[in-house]
Formats: structure tokens, sequence, C-alpha cells
């Protein structure tokens, strides 16, 4: 007796380590596979989210360009406020935006896309707004708030329009996130948009909106009121109760337990936090604790078992065989599982970097539309050429004709076709830099590249373009696509003929140098030169010197160059601009 009660005694001290030692096992994966899935919902809801902003802050910038904004904007021109108001309704219903609207330097709404309701916002007053103020002092703001006539909350994406150096109003884009906040709400937990004070201001759960994720003192709750930015009287109450990680939600009379996650969110100072609920992860935990833990106490039941049954050695092995063999097929059934989701992510990861280099080929297409701008009008007056020869040419036909000189006239038609042959010409290589393709490395000549440049360039370079590159260099055949070759040629090149424009003299120089196993394209004008200051950001994107600029040409430009194994650089020398492009000889 006193030896049963001594091993009796052992396994219950066995069973309540055991059980102590599963309990902590278990909260501690719990918490670690909560805050896995909660990172890994909170980055792709911010990504969700940059998505819609980047849609929604191009339109600010197509819009400074519309010709109707800043004659509605100075006023006076009631066609122009017309045209305005069915352009912004246009673009608001087939952009998905709340709401589009120009406002006057004076802070009068001119023109909007809801013109024709009763709530327009057509001569409303928004002097005391934020964002108004900050885009004409700025150029440029962002704002989220409730809407004044509306009552809905919203982002307020507003851009300055400049016109002469004079500051005639702003263009305004509203946001409202309720179909991303549907897309959020439909994973577990709960996704929320905070911004610097800690306030939220996009989320899954409507009950949270503008209620703060941390104490908001007395002054900052003064200043929300008297800006409006959050209605009369925005909530003082926390959403939730945070401890580090830890988050409690009273949800139906009882306290439920979150794990939360935080990432950057394409708003300044705002961040995208996703709450995943802990009690599923805790409760798979708690099961897999327990199945280690009934092996374990199997195990020791049959070590003892063996020890004080030894008779029956050979079937308590053959059981103890038999759950080993269950516990194997198991294991082997969650290891496939794991492998599948191993696949499944690979899959994810592999998808995510196509969409990423879409989105750069969407971004290199877009250049290349914005540089068409500038290319139309060298390419038309390449084509009126033609097109007055061709006319004279088929008058002088007729004539000849009625004449009975039919030799000169099919020497005359013969000129014709030759004519037509070169508007194909100019028009295909328009047609195939425009074009949206799909990034491909080909063996072009160099000499092709800089001459299908200059045809696109056409009138606008005539005279001030130097083409220096000697024959044998122009035969040689670089790695490289020829539209985006061209594309690099176009960006570099245009700049340096904004930089020579109004100087004396006007020079662009090409030429070109062999250096082992590549080629060096040097493109060197006599402007100004570039700011020392910009050293540092002449290759980031959406830093640009030009007032009108977007900054994305040079970096775009040198970013084709490194994938086709070479590079773009700004040589040291002067007197002005020296560009270095580099190539690899096919």
């Amino acid at each position: 007796m006193p030896r049963r009660l001594t091993w009796l005694l052992l396994v219950a001290g066995l069973v309540a380590l055991v059980v102590a030692a599963g309990a902590h096992w278990a909260e501690g994966a719990a918490r670690t596979a909560a805050d896995r899935e909660a990172t890994t919902l909170a980055r792709t809801h911010a990504g969700l989210l940059a998505s819609e902003l980047q849609k929604f802050r191009l339109l600010p910038l197509v819009l400074a360009e519309y010709p109707d904004v800043p004659r509605a904007l100075a006023g006076g021109d009631a066609a122009a406020v017309h045209g305005l108001d069915e352009t912004l309704e246009l673009l608001a219903a087939r952009t998905d935006a709340a709401a589009l609207y120009a406002i006057d330097a004076r802070g009068r709404a001119v023109a909007a896309s809801n013109w024709r309701l009763p709530t327009s916002f057509v001569g409303q007053d928004y002097t005391f707004r934020r964002y108004f103020a900050e885009a004409m002092a700025r150029g440029a703001s962002e704002l989220f708030a409730l809407g004044t006539v509306s009552g809905r909350p919203g982002l307020y994406l507003a851009r300055r329009i400049d016109r002469e150096g004079r500051a005639l109003g702003v263009i305004v884009v509203k946001v409202e996130f309720d179909r991303l906040e549907r897309e959020w709400a439909q994973s577990a937990g709960a996704t929320i948009l905070t911004d610097a004070r800690g306030l939220i201001l996009v989320t899954s759960v409507p009950g949270w909106r503008f209620h703060p994720t941390r104490p908001v003192d007395a002054a900052t709750r003064a200043a929300l009121r008297r800006s409006r930015q959050f209605g009369e009287s925005p909530p003082a109450t926390l959403a939730f109760v945070a401890d580090g990680r830890d988050i409690r939600v009273r949800q139906d009379g009882r306290m439920v337990r979150y794990r939360i996650a935080a990432v950057a969110a394409p708003l300044a100072g705002s961040r995208v936090l996703h709450l995943t609920p802990l009690r599923p992860s805790l409760a798979a935990a708690r099961a897999q604790a327990a199945l280690w833990g009934l092996a374990l106490l199997l195990l020791v039941g049959i070590a003892g078992g063996i020890g004080l049954r030894a008779a029956n050695r050979r079937r308590s092995q053959a059981r103890a065989r038999e759950s080993l063999e269950r516990e194997v097929v198991r294991r082997t059934a969650e290891l496939r599982e794991a492998n599948a989701r191993l696949i499944v992510e690979s899959q994810e990861r592999g998808e995510a970097d196509r969409r990423f280099r879409a989105a750069r080929e969407e971004l290199a297409q877009a250049n290349r539309l914005g540089s068409l701008g500038q290319i139309t009008a060298g390419v038309a007056h390449e084509i009126n050429q033609p097109l007055a020869a061709i006319r004279t040419f088929a008058e002088n036909g007729a004539i000849l004709l009625d004449r009975g000189g039919a030799d000169r006239a099919r020497e005359n038609l013969g000129r014709i076709v030759d004519l037509t042959d070169r508007i194909a010409t100019i028009t295909g290589e328009l047609r195939a830099f425009a074009r949206r393709r799909t990034p491909s490395r080909g063996a072009p000549t160099l000499g092709a590249a800089i001459e299908g440049t200059m045809l696109l360039i056409g009138e606008r370079a005539r005279g001030v373009v130097v083409d220096a590159v000697a024959d044998d260099l122009r035969a040689r055949r670089v790695i490289a696509d020829r539209i985006r070759l061209e594309q690099i040629l176009v960006n570099v090149i245009g700049n340096a003929l904004d930089a020579v424009a109004g100087r004396d003299p006007r020079r662009v120089t090409i030429d070109a140098v062999l250096e082992e196993d590549q080629v060096i394209v040097r493109i060197a004008d006599t402007g100004p030169g570039i700011d020392p200051s910009l050293d540092e950001t002449l290759f980031t994107p959406f830093a640009s010197a030009k007032p009108e600029g977007l900054g994305l040409g040079l970096a775009i430009a040198r970013d084709i160059a490194r994938e086709f194994g070479g590079e773009l650089a700004l040589a040291p020398d002067g007197p002005g601009a020296t560009f270095l492009l580099t190539l690899r000889l096919a």
C-alpha cells in the first residue's frame, strides 16, 4: 500500500506539472499565432488602403492640367464653370470619388460634381477648412474630416492651381472609405486607421469611428471642437483598453481579449491597426497542449504498466506501438497541411511580386504618356511638311496629266508614295512609343534608338541637338528593349532641351564612347547645370526642381537602365548638365 500510494502521488504531481506547463505553453503559442495573423492582416489591409489612395491622389494632378479649371477659378467665364461642373460630375462617377469641387482664392466653391443636387457645394464658403488654407499656403494638403454639407466622413485631397505665378484657387477630391471598410470587415477581428493623435478615422467597427485609442488631453479636444474636423463634439471615450499588445474590448456584457498589430499607413502620422481575437488561437493551442499532455501521460502509463505488470509487457508494447502509429499518421497529415499552406504563401508572394512589377510598368507607361505632350508638337510639324508636299505633287500631277506629261506625273506619284512612307514611319514610331507592352530584352542598335528618339522629339530639337555618335558605334547592338531605351533618351534629352530654353548658345550634344564590353552615351547641354542641393534627390521619385514637374522622369529612366544591366548617372563636368547612360553590348 505505501508503494502504491507513492506511485499515485508521483502520477498526480506529474499530471499537475504537465497541466501547468501545457497552460503556460498554450498561452504563449496563442499569442504568437494571433500576433502573426494580426501582422499579416494589418499589412494586407494597409496595402488595400494604399492602392485606394494611389488612384485618387492622381485626380488633382490630372485636373490641374484641365483648361476649364483656371478659367472657372479666375471667374467671369460661365461656360467654363458649366463645363467644369460636368467634367467633375463625370470623373466622380467613373472613379467612385465622393465629391470633386473647385474653390476660388476667396474660399468659395465655384464648381462641384454634385452641382445638380440640392446639397450642392457650389457657393459654399470653405475658408474655415484647414485643407483649403494649407493648400493655398503650401500647394497641397490632405485632411480627414466630416463633411459640412453631407455629414459623412472622408479624406480631402486638395491641390493649389497656379497660373503665371498667381494662386487661382484649390481643386479638392473627397474620398470615402465605405467599400474599404466592408472589405476590412470580412476578416476576423477588427481593422482601424488612426491619425497621429490616436483618433480612429476608418474602421470596420462603425461604433468606434472617431473614438480615441489612447487618452486625449483637454487642449486637443478643444482644438477638435473649434476646427469641427469631427463634428461639434467628437467622442471622448476610449474605443478599447490596451495593455501593450493585449487589447480588451467589452462585447455583449463581457470582456473579449485581442492581440493588436500596427503598420505604417500612407497618410502622414497615421497607422493601420488590426485586432485579432485571442480566443480561437488559444483554443487551438490548448487543444494541442492537451494532445501532447495526453501523449506524455500515455507514455508514462505505458512505462508504469511495464514496471507493474511485467507479465503483460508484450500486450502493453503492442498498444503503445499502435498509439504511436496513430500519432505519426496524425502528425504526417499536419505536416502535409503545413506544406500546402507554405505552397499557398509562396504563390501569394509570387503574385505580390507580379503586382509590384505591373505597378512599376504602369508608372513607366504613365511617364511615356506624359512625354507625349511635348512630343506631339514636333511630330505634327514633321507630318505637316510631307502633307504639304503631297498636296503640291498631287496638284502638279493633275496638271501634267491634262498636258499629257504622264512620265512626270508618274514621278510625282512616286514622290507621294515616298512621303506617305515617311509619315507612316513617324506615326508608327509615335504609336510604338505610347503603346502599353510587356517589357522584354532585345538587341537593338544604338543608332536605331537615337533615330527613333529624334523622330519623336522632332521640331523641338531641330538646330539644338547635335548627334555626334560615330557610325561604327551606331551599328553596335546593346542589351535593351528599344522602346524603353527611347523612353530613357526622351526623358534625358527633353530635360536638356528645357534647360537650354532661352539661353545663348542653345546646344545639346549626344556622343558615345566604347569601354570594354559596354558603350557609354553622353548627353550634355549648355544650360545652367544641376543645383548641388539636388544631387542626393536627383533620381528620387516625386523630387523635382521644376514648379510643374512630378519628379518621375529621371527616376524611371534610371530604373529602366538598371533593368538592362546598365546605369544612368550625372557626370561632374560642366558647365551645363551632363548625363552618362551606360549600356551593355549584346
